[in-house]
């Protein structure tokens, strides 16, 4: 139960700071972690786009060096052939620094 309730915490603190990150291109609508089984659904609609688009993060690791921590999506898929290319190229085998709260929770 603790794990579902930080999940739910985490997955709404999580959206509005991808909100922030993310204002010029679209909102995230949704977005759920689930932290037990590393895996995340997002719910967006982009600037230009008639209807939302999915994206689920198969896997993701958590890793820590020299102070900070890090989230590195290893797996995903999208609802959108250029989304899941655009995560192939540019979001898969990369690190992105976790804000402290977040670091905290994952």
């Amino acid at each position: 139960m603790f794990d579902t309730l930080k999940d739910r915490v985490m997955s709404k603190a999580a959206r509005l700071h991808c909100n922030t990150l993310l204002a010029r291109y679209g909102s995230v609508q949704e977005l759920r972690i689930d932290s037990a089984q590393r895996t995340m659904e997002i719910v967006c609609l982009l600037e230009g786009e008639s209807a939302a688009i999915g994206v689920t993060v198969e896997k993701y690791e958590v890793t820590s060096a020299g102070g900070e921590t890090f989230v590195h999506i290893t797996a995903s898929r999208s609802t959108r052939p250029w989304v899941q290319h655009f995560f192939e190229d540019h979001i898969h085998g990369r690190k992105f620094p976790l804000p402290g709260w977040a670091a905290a929770a994952l």
